[in-house]
């Protein structure tokens, strides 16, 4: 059954254009209000996180009817982290977790994702069953079965308590200055409140949202800011969140930045010998650099790549029974702690390590030296297929052929907006660049 309405990440879009419209959240809370009551037995309940756009108010008002009128109970947690809806699913026995973000896209998008009862994202297939309801009529609930709707005022916190029972025990962050960015979005205040509780001095940044200035020149898509508060105040680390804090950028003293990759290699290399690292692979997707490939096999440990996603990074976890995983992006997902990529969880890692090695971030952000990779972005025409012209292919396949035993190429659709992203990697700086430029060229002469 295919899926049209979701993408890699839920369902996506500009607020108040479709699919992100009022009318549009009403049946999809609706129809996956209805998937998750076919037992028709009444003692349902869906809990509902938000971050700080202003469009949330509306989405979350207008999931919250569909979702009653088809009988669920609806309990809001307000704002809070992508992660801590996952925890509270599952925690608060809830048949299905709504977290209405658009993770680090700007003020004007917006997204629904959506938890199953065990705080795992819902699979392709499900997805795409409430696709297939949705498009159909929707039987309401009898009148005396509408659902109700409150308020939970301690969402917040007892995702904080959480959160620090992760960190290592008899470990402090006395003594470190930390800087964390939270993006102006759903961390603003659980992220500051938890390394304040475990010790950290704490300079805080991007926790004034006002509804419009999220991820606004902040946040792990805008390292820029915290660099720059981590060198003004003398701090010896810093923590970047995105939008809805599912994913995590390291600065160093010196601003320096620690990606995805260089954080799942530091974990990695630590669980590793712990002999907590299970099955003794990181998984991650295609776009993770081939350093951490190397850097992984130099220690008798395996790279598993999925599809680009952190669902997909899950779900092959979840299949062969591994612990750690990620995206370069900075989703870092532990299931030994989350159901998702959590980058709150992710930064206390980095810190226990920095408390337990007593050594500085800048001997920690750079576990192994990156193969050179560039990334370019082609936006296409709804009405356009780049991929499918001959052309394309053709220059794609000079170029693979060209890398072949240098590096590789990966061609793909963005999930989430109408991009073509174009990447490749190869020792070969001026061959990288030469063969990119002509693969973009190609696709810019078709759309």
């Amino acid at each position: 059954m295919s899926r049209k309405l979701f993408g890699t990440d839920g369902v996506r879009g500009r607020a108040n254009t479709y699919p992100m419209t009022a009318e549009m959240a009403l049946r999809l809370g609706a129809a996956a209000g209805r998937f998750f009551r076919r037992d028709g037995s009444s003692a349902h309940r869906v809990v509902i996180g938000k971050d700080t756009r202003l469009s949330g108010y509306m989405l979350e008002n207008a999931l919250t009817a569909g979702l009653t009128s088809t009988g669920m109970n609806v309990l809001l947690l307000g704002p809070v982290p992508t992660p801590a809806v996952g925890f509270l699913t599952r925690s608060m026995r809830a048949d299905l977790g709504v977290m209405i973000s658009a993770s680090h896209n700007p003020h004007h998008d917006n997204g629904i994702k959506f938890f199953g009862p065990d705080g795992f994202k819902l699979s392709d297939e499900a997805e795409a069953e409430i696709e297939a309801i949705l498009e159909g009529e929707i039987l309401p609930a009898q009148p005396q079965n509408i659902g109700r709707a409150k308020r939970i005022e301690d969402g917040r916190g007892r995702y904080q308590e959480f959160v620090k029972t992760t960190f290592p025990a008899g470990l402090r962050l006395d003594g470190l200055k930390v800087v964390i960015d939270c993006a102006n979005g759903a961390a603003y205040r659980a992220a500051p409140e938890v390394l304040w509780e475990l010790g950290a001095e704490v300079i805080p940044v991007g926790v004034a949202p006002n509804g419009t200035n999220i991820n606004d020149r902040c946040g792990s898509t805008h390292t820029q800011t915290a660099a720059e508060a981590v060198v003004a105040h003398g701090a010896h680390v810093g923590i970047s969140l995105d939008g809805d804090a599912d994913r995590v950028m390291i600065l160093d003293q010196n601003g320096r930045v620690a990606d995805g990759d260089q954080i799942m290699a530091l974990m990695a290399a630590r669980w590793a010998e712990e002999g907590r690292l299970k099955g003794g692979t990181l998984v991650a997707t295609v776009m993770s650099n081939l350093g951490l490939e190397k850097f992984l096999t130099a220690r008798g440990l395996r790279l598993e790549r999925t599809a680009v996603g952190d669902r997909y990074v899950v779900e092959a976890m979840r299949r062969n029974g591994y612990n750690l995983g990620g995206e370069q992006s900075g989703h870092i997902v532990m299931t030994d702690y989350a159901t998702t990529g959590d980058g709150l969880i992710a930064g206390l890692q980095f810190l226990a390590e920095m408390a337990r090695t007593e050594k500085p971030a800048s001997e920690l952000v750079q576990s192994f030296e990156t193969v050179p990779q560039m990334l370019r972005n082609v936006r296409y025409g709804a009405d356009k297929q780049p991929l499918a012209e001959g052309t394309v292919k053709a220059r794609i396949a000079e170029a693979e052929a060209r890398l072949q035993g240098k590096g590789r190429v990966l061609i793909r659709k963005s999930g989430t907006e109408p991009l073509i992203r174009v990447m490749a990697e190869c020792e070969d700086e001026a061959l990288l660049r030469a063969e990119v430029d002509g693969m973009v060229a190609a696709i810019e002469a078709v759309v």
